[in-house]
Protein backbone atom coordinates (compact mmCIF):
# COMPACT_ATOMS: atom_id res chain seq x y z
CA UNK A 1 0.00 0.00 0.00
CA UNK A 2 1.06 3.65 -0.85
CA UNK A 3 1.79 6.42 1.43
CA UNK A 4 -0.25 8.99 -0.88
CA UNK A 5 0.11 12.40 0.59
CA UNK A 6 -3.13 14.29 1.18
CA UNK A 7 -4.51 17.33 2.16
CA UNK A 8 -7.22 16.00 2.95
CA UNK A 9 -8.71 16.15 6.66
CA UNK A 10 -11.64 13.55 8.10
CA UNK A 11 -11.91 10.01 7.33
CA UNK A 12 -12.20 9.39 3.52
CA UNK A 13 -13.74 5.99 3.55
CA UNK A 14 -16.81 7.99 5.43
CA UNK A 15 -16.27 11.27 2.30
CA UNK A 16 -16.50 8.32 -0.12
CA UNK A 17 -19.28 6.60 1.59
CA UNK A 18 -21.00 9.56 1.81
CA UNK A 19 -20.89 11.02 -2.04
CA UNK A 20 -22.13 8.08 -3.10
CA UNK A 21 -25.36 8.00 -0.76
CA UNK A 22 -25.79 11.42 -1.90
CA UNK A 23 -26.05 10.27 -5.44
CA UNK A 24 -27.73 7.07 -4.75
CA UNK A 25 -29.82 7.07 -1.17
CA UNK A 26 -30.77 3.57 -1.33
CA UNK A 27 -27.50 2.53 -2.03
CA UNK A 28 -25.21 0.27 0.37
CA UNK A 29 -22.22 0.96 0.56
CA UNK A 30 -18.98 -0.97 1.66
CA UNK A 31 -15.08 0.86 1.39
CA UNK A 32 -11.89 -0.46 2.33
CA UNK A 33 -8.19 -0.03 1.73
CA UNK A 34 -6.03 2.85 2.72
CA UNK A 35 -3.35 5.11 1.70
CA UNK A 36 -5.09 6.77 -1.41
CA UNK A 37 -6.03 3.16 -2.69
CA UNK A 38 -9.46 2.15 -2.03
CA UNK A 39 -12.09 -0.66 -2.87
CA UNK A 40 -15.67 -0.09 -3.22
CA UNK A 41 -18.82 -2.13 -3.23
CA UNK A 42 -22.21 -1.20 -4.10
CA UNK A 43 -25.46 -2.28 -3.95
CA UNK A 44 -28.47 -0.49 -5.41
CA UNK A 45 -31.83 -1.03 -7.24
CA UNK A 46 -30.63 1.98 -9.93
CA UNK A 47 -28.13 -0.46 -11.22
CA UNK A 48 -31.02 -2.86 -12.24
CA UNK A 49 -30.88 -3.20 -16.03
CA UNK A 50 -27.68 -1.42 -16.50
CA UNK A 51 -24.40 -2.20 -17.39
CA UNK A 52 -21.32 -2.86 -15.53
CA UNK A 53 -19.56 0.00 -17.11
CA UNK A 54 -22.96 2.15 -16.65
CA UNK A 55 -22.66 1.27 -13.39
CA UNK A 56 -19.25 1.89 -12.61
CA UNK A 57 -19.41 5.44 -13.73
CA UNK A 58 -22.47 6.23 -11.64
CA UNK A 59 -20.12 5.49 -8.86
CA UNK A 60 -17.10 6.92 -10.50
CA UNK A 61 -19.23 9.94 -11.20
CA UNK A 62 -20.10 10.26 -7.36
CA UNK A 63 -16.71 10.03 -5.79
CA UNK A 64 -14.82 12.39 -9.12
CA UNK A 65 -14.29 15.16 -6.44
CA UNK A 66 -12.39 13.05 -4.06
CA UNK A 67 -10.20 12.11 -6.99
CA UNK A 68 -8.88 15.33 -8.85
CA UNK A 69 -5.77 16.68 -8.17
CA UNK A 70 -1.68 15.79 -6.84
CA UNK A 71 -2.75 15.54 -3.66
CA UNK A 72 -6.78 14.02 -4.13
CA UNK A 73 -7.44 11.38 -0.88
CA UNK A 74 -8.34 9.11 -3.39
CA UNK A 75 -5.57 8.11 -5.67
CA UNK A 76 -7.16 5.25 -6.95
CA UNK A 77 -9.88 2.57 -6.85
CA UNK A 78 -8.23 -0.71 -6.89
CA UNK A 79 -12.01 -2.72 -6.96
CA UNK A 80 -15.08 -1.58 -7.93
CA UNK A 81 -18.10 -3.32 -7.88
CA UNK A 82 -21.74 -2.59 -8.32
CA UNK A 83 -25.01 -5.12 -7.31
CA UNK A 84 -28.28 -4.34 -8.72
CA UNK A 85 -30.38 -5.05 -4.95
Amino acid sequence: MSNHETDFQGDVHHAIRSAIESVIPDATVIVGGAGGHFTIEVTAGVFEGKSMLQSQRIVLGAIAHLMKGERAPVHAVDSLRTHAS
